[in-house]
């Protein structure tokens, strides 16, 4: 495994050190706004997000934009396949650390169908031969074992996270196989490949956050209730307060 080259760290932590300065200056929380017991660092989650709005303003969203318009859909299809086959390890080993060995050798199937007869993923021949999706991820699999979700945190690049999915982050990426691949030229260009198709998937959705009364509160509840989903396999404990705390946290129309 080939790690950052050591003469890069310093640049590196100089550009996260500059990221949370210009974090901290945009985006206060307005005045308007209750605090939601489930994100009691907005005033500093808000900020981040600002600042990650600003990157992807002039960054990620153009290119994902481009990419969108000058790359075949079947071809960005083939990019989706590839990338989610990618994600196959992780799926695996977090199916069978929950205690869900169906799941596991299903998913098991559907990356060893995928990588060979799928050519390397390009192809989701598995789910036409009945291989289903069991997608689980370590925020998961510790959400099974009991420990809580934590405060609602945004991460600086990475976005919407739990603090417990985001202390899972790591662990995350060590189940890549990208990650372990020796050229650094076309790992870091397959890398930036999967963030721009990723990006690409969701410039038909985001007008529901944009076009919001917050554009924060909007993408926090949205994903809070989205990861619930995820966490509960599709079928989470009825909760009926969604709906009032989430008006609640709206600001007071003038």
């Amino acid at each position: 495994m080939h790690g950052l080259n050591r003469t890069r760290a310093p640049w590196i932590g100089a550009f996260l050190l500059a990221a949370f300065c210009t974090a901290g200056c945009a985006a206060d929380m307005p005045a308007n706004v209750e605090r939601s017991e489930a994100d009691p660092w907005e005033p500093m989650n808000r900020r981040i997000d600002s600042f990650n709005q600003q990157v992807d303003r002039y960054t990620l969203k153009p290119i994902a934009k481009g990419y969108q318009k000058v790359v075949p859909e079947f071809m960005r299809k083939g990019v989706t396949n590839f990338s989610s086959n990618l994600r196959g390890p992780l799926h695996i080993i977090n199916n069978f650390l929950q205690g869900d060995a169906g799941e596991g050798f299903s998913e098991t199937g559907r990356f060893f169908v995928n990588s060979t007869i799928g050519v390397f993923g390009l192809f989701d021949i598995a789910s036409r031969m009945g291989f289903q999706r069991y997608e689980e991820d370590f925020g998961q699999t510790l959400a099974v074992w009991g420990v809580p979700s934590g405060p609602y945190v945004v991460v600086p690049f990475y976005g919407p996270q739990t603090l417990r999915d985001a202390l899972a982050l790591p662990i995350d990426f060590l189940a890549d196989p990208l990650f372990y691949y020796e050229h650094d030229r076309y790992r870091y260009a397959l890398f930036a490949l999967r963030m721009i198709d990723l990006r690409a998937r969701f410039l038909g959705v985001e007008s529901f956050i944009e076009d919001s009364f917050d554009r924060y509160i909007a993408m926090r509840e949205s994903y809070l209730q989205h990861r619930r989903f995820e966490v509960y396999d599709g079928d989470p404990p009825e909760d009926e307060d969604f709906y009032d705390d989430y008006l609640d946290d709206l600001p007071d129309p003038e």
